[in-house]
Formats: C-alpha cells, structure tokens, sequence
C-alpha cells in the first residue's frame, strides 16, 4: 500500500491548526465582493495587416512610402535611432493634422523643438500630451520647455501615472493610432511599433486619454 493511500489534505495537523475551508456555494459572493480593478479599455478589428523591418529611422521611412488605406494597420521591429517620434513622421509625410495627441514616459529636448516646429509651421493645429509621473521631477527642464508650447496651441499636457507610447489623431486624409514600445528619445534598442489607419482607434485613445486626471 502507497504511503499516499490514505492521505486527507483537509486534515493536516491537528483540528485547532485547521484552516477554514471555503464551500462551493460561497465562491459567487467572495468574487462579487472582490473590488474592481482600475479601470482599462480594449477594442475588437480586423483588416489587412503589413509587416516591416528598418534600421534607422531614414530607413523606416523610406520603406513607408506608399498610400495608407483606411482599416489597415503596418507592424514594425526596428533598431539604431528609431524612437516613438519617427513614427508621427511618417504620418506627416501624408498630411497634416488637425489634432493630435501622443503619450510617453518621458521625452528629450530636440523632440520638444520638433514638435514645436511643426505647431508653428500648422503641420499639427493642436496637441495633447500625457506624460510619466517622473516627468516633472526627473525631467525638469524639458516640463518647464514643453508646457507652455502645449498650452499656446490649445492643448493640455497632464501627468499621470503612464507608461503607454502611444500617438493617435486625424488629418484630412485619415484618422490613425500608433501604438509602439519606444519613449520619444532616442536609443539603440530593438523596438516595435504599429500604425493603424482607422477612426475607431483614433476615437478609442481620445476617449481614453480625454478621462485622464492629471497629478498636476
């Protein structure tokens, strides 16, 4: 006979060191009144789907030269100085934008005076930004730079616990959502990135990011 044969998990030790044993019929009420997880959003879509490889971000852009179509979304892996912000170069390629909004940890100083370039050119009209909460601290001198520049175009710049790398916004020709891994700053890391051509993920991130409380 098994040494196992006899074994009764509920009877471990002796009664007093028994633990309470929770009943089937009870598991409806302690997962009613376990608390709601802060709160988070999704979206369902299927279209055609491009995948590409770049190296540099003269690279990245090169290898989208071509037309979006509406409802598709283009996959990147990328390395060398490929950040978050080539991304939105590559949608200005194609137009300009009537509202964007982008999402960060953190961002560097010649990435604020591009984008200010393109505020005062009009190739952005108006631009939210949501940043890390290590943003104010951390990166004093590039909050106090940016600030100002957000607000003079009508935009708002909230800081909030985030670490989402997202751009999403509408031009004439289309409306888009970038989701990628990379902060706007420059590293050698390897990265990833999608751009989708679609209203939905536009409308799905401004709703998001619209919702935001910001610490400061």
């Amino acid at each position: 006979m098994s040494s196992f044969d006899n074994f009764d998990p509920l009877n471990l030790g002796n009664s007093s060191q028994k633990k309470d044993i929770i009943e089937p019929e009870e598991l409806p009420k302690i997962k009613a009144e376990k608390p709601k997880q802060k709160r988070s959003s999704t979206i369902k879509r299927r279209h055609q789907n491009t995948y590409r490889r770049a190296f540099s971000e003269t690279q990245l852009l090169d290898i989208c030269d071509m037309p979006f179509k509406d409802g598709d979304s283009y996959h990147f892996i990328t390395g060398g100085d490929v950040d978050a912000l080539s991304y939105l170069k590559i949608i200005l390629r194609q137009q300009d934008l009537d509202y964007c909004l982008l999402s960060s940890w953190c961002m560097a100083n010649e990435d604020i005076y591009q984008i200010h370039s393109w505020l005062k050119a009009g190739k952005i009209k108006k631009l939210d930004a949501y940043l890390g909460e290590i943003f104010p601290g951390s990166y004093k001198e590039e909050y106090k730079l940016f600030k100002p520049i957000v607000e003079q175009f009508g935009g708002r710049l909230a800081i909030f616990r985030n670490h989402s790398k997202i751009f999403a916004g509408y031009g004439d020709k289309f409306a888009f959502g970038v989701e990628t891994s990379a902060n706007i700053n420059t590293n050698p890391r390897t990265e990833n990135g999608c751009i989708t051509i679609d209203k939905g993920i536009f409308e799905f991130y401004k709703k998001y990011f619209d919702g935001i409380v910001s610490f400061k």
